[in-house]
């Protein structure tokens, strides 16, 4: 019986196309929400008002909520973590790489203090708010911040080649932290949900593109960090 032809394999979609589209979902988001009409709002105010009920009857967990957002997974924490990569970098010689990843760490807060400038706009007040904040700022810093950090560290992570055990533990924390910034964010009444999702996709797109960008760096004969074997 002649034999079935092979399957090619499947192809993941590269870090520029991610980028891409990613962008593209943003920009959508970004426009509805400046000319103050978001397809999220309603769910916004569902979601908002529900966790707030929910949190004014659990003090306990809005503490442990907030010693989170304020501490483990700060913008200032994870800018830390991306500083602390930047000099191992540094000091194994990759400099052209640890200075591509601290641009883009700074590029990141600097794109997310522009656009929550540019967009700020009055958030509604619920009875007994949790929190004294007036604006929902978008995209949100701590969600930002966090999905550029944790998605660094893993593409250096992978980079360096990092044992299975060591990369399937930082994809779980790197996971647990983006996903639980976001959700406690929302929980404390501080962002939207239009405010969090703009900022993992802003946040994805500038890895990606940054990724991407250094690919093509070392393509056109730029220094390659050293690999183990």
């Amino acid at each position: 019986m002649p034999s079935s032809p092979p399957v090619p394999p499947a192809r993941r979609p590269s870090p520029f196309h991610t980028a891409v589209a990613c962008t593209a979902l943003a920009l959508v988001l970004l426009i509805l929400v400046a000319a103050r009409w978001s397809p999220l709002m309603t769910l916004d105010r569902t979601v908002a008002d529900a966790l707030h009920r929910r949190a004014v009857t659990e003090p306990g967990l809005v503490h442990a909520n907030r010693i989170l957002t304020d501490w483990a997974w700060d913008p200032w924490t994870m800018r830390a973590l991306i500083t602390v990569a930047v000099v191992v970098l540094w000091w194994r010689g990759a400099r052209a790489l640890a200075m591509w990843v601290a641009a883009t760490s700074v590029l990141s807060a600097l794109l997310q203090q522009g656009l929550k400038s540019a967009v700020g706009r009055e958030r509604p007040q619920w009875p007994n708010p949790v929190d004294s904040a007036h604006y929902a700022a978008f995209p949100s810093g701590h969600a930002m911040t966090a999905t550029v950090s944790c998605g660094l560290l893993l593409w250096l992570l992978r980079r360096h080649g990092a044992g299975t055990g060591v990369w399937r533990a930082a994809l779980v924390a790197a996971w647990v932290s983006v996903i639980g910034v976001g959700v406690t964010r929302l929980y404390l009444g501080v962002h939207w949900l239009s405010d969090v999702l703009g900022g993992w996709l802003l946040g994805a797109a500038l890895v990606g593109f940054s990724i991407a960008g250094f690919a093509r760096y070392e393509g056109r004969g730029g220094p390659v960090l050293p690999r183990r074997s």
